[in-house]
């Protein structure tokens, strides 16, 4: 089949456009064609169809984007007030037209038979998309994956608000052609008391591959980035928003002083914000915590830039690294915590919620805390920093465990359920 994937933006390392690029490798594998529909793509998904592309179509359209000036305005209209304006009305009903339109010709160009929806009804940071979206499948009837990575009503910056009979109504929508899906047992919960009956599609990863190595291009990693060879890296492989908890991170690290660690984030602050970041800079200057921010040099896929300068995979971080951080406060699910047990990497992780339900009971191995650095914490990081052996168990088993519930395999019979609901 023809299978069209929907969203804000489809690029770079956050977590729905990796969870994205995973459904495509599956559905592919399992013989079915794919095309984007997206306000941002990788630098390599630009010219389709070609040897390197992940899908076999796109169309990018600037207006989907939740930065685009115009959508800017209105998320900014419509949350932290309760009043609405006509003016106001009409913005979100003329960009909702727009992108409908662009909508229909995407399923229309491309010969669509099924579509996944992922987080446009989820959350609300593009509200004429999800109006454009909204009425696209109510009016084509077109089978849909609506695909949940989080949603609005668990983040307070959208409690206040002058939308919501529109939230009400298509977040998420209730259509007969959408089949709701969810990242973790709390979400399927609270769609449930909604009256929506869905199903759980985990993060996921490629457990069944070997994990990849130093290699040629790798090699000097450290040397490109000014880490030296006897250098601690600790490495954040997450967004720097403020629900990650990257002062923790810093508190750690500042409490290992002893050790030549430097700490390594590997993906970009968000437009809103960049405050936290400033934040983060400074609580590290003040630990006399070596703090490398270095996003830039960072992107999906490896690539030289004017010849010379290497841009490194997210992989190769991982390769690289000796410790791994995730000191979330709040996770959907927890895509950069599969990552670090494919890279078979010794972690700690604050016991979010999501975490405690879902995936503590697996029995996954960590250093854990709970919302702040304990002393037990700082001297099970130094164990494992100093004792491989315990490391290599540690990975050892956790590896089972994702092989066992977060796999490949596990995505494959998801999907192959959702799509078969729609009696093709």
């Amino acid at each position: 089949m023809r299978i069209g994937h929907i969203s804000f933006r489809l690029a770079g390392t956050d977590g729905v456009s990796l969870e994205t690029a995973k459904l495509v490798e599956i559905l592919k594998k399992m013989g079915h064609s794919n095309y984007y529909f997206t306000g941002e793509l990788n630098s390599s998904e630009t010219m389709m169809p070609s040897e390197y592309s992940a899908v076999d179509g796109n169309m990018c359209v600037p207006l989907a984007h939740f930065t685009h000036p115009q959508i800017v305005k209105i998320t900014e209209s419509a949350f932290g007030t309760s009043q609405s304006n006509p003016k106001f009305l009409r913005q979100i009903e003329q960009n909702a037209e727009i992108l409908e339109n662009d909508l229909t010709t995407f399923i229309d160009i491309f010969k669509l038979d099924i579509i996944t929806v992922q987080n446009v009804f989820a959350i609300p940071i593009n509200l004429p998309l999800a109006l454009g979206l909204y009425r696209m499948i109510q009016k084509t009837n077109i089978p849909t994956i609506n695909h949940n990575h989080d949603f609005y009503w668990e983040r307070e910056k959208y409690s206040i608000n002058c939308v919501g009979d529109l939230l009400e109504q298509i977040f998420p929508p209730d259509l007969s052609s959408v089949r709701q899906v969810v990242i973790n047992s709390q979400a399927r919960d609270q769609l449930g008391i909604k009256g929506f009956e869905s199903s759980i599609l985990p993060n996921i990863f490629d457990f069944d591959k070997e994990p990849p190595g130093v290699d040629e291009y790798n090699l000097d990693f450290r040397s490109d980035l000014g880490i030296r060879d006897d250098d601690i890296i600790f490495l954040q492989p997450t967004r720097v928003i403020q629900r990650k908890g990257i002062e923790l991170t810093i508190e750690l690290v500042s409490r290992l002083s002893d050790l030549p660690i430097k700490l390594l984030i590997t993906h970009k602050a968000e437009f809103d914000t960049q405050n936290y970041l400033v934040q983060l800079k400074r609580l590290a200057k003040e630990k006399h915590v070596e703090l490398l921010y270095l996003p830039e040099r960072f992107e999906p896929s490896r690539k030289l830039l004017n010849g010379n300068q290497k841009i490194f995979s997210l992989w190769d971080a991982y390769i690289q690294a000796d410790f791994v951080t995730y000191p979330s406060l709040y996770e959907g699910f927890g895509n950069a915590l599969l990552e670090t047990i494919y890279f078979k990497k010794p972690f700690l992780v604050n016991r979010y919620k999501i975490f405690q339900d879902d995936i503590e009971p697996t029995g996954i191995k960590a250093v854990k805390i709970d919302g702040e650095i304990s002393d037990q914490a700082v001297s099970e990081v130094r164990m494992l920093l100093q004792n491989r052996e315990i490391v290599d168990k540690y990975a050892e088993i956790n590896t089972m465990i994702g092989k066992r519930y977060f796999s490949y395999h596990t995505a494959q019979e998801c999907l192959e359920r959702l799509i078969n609901s729609f009696n093709f």
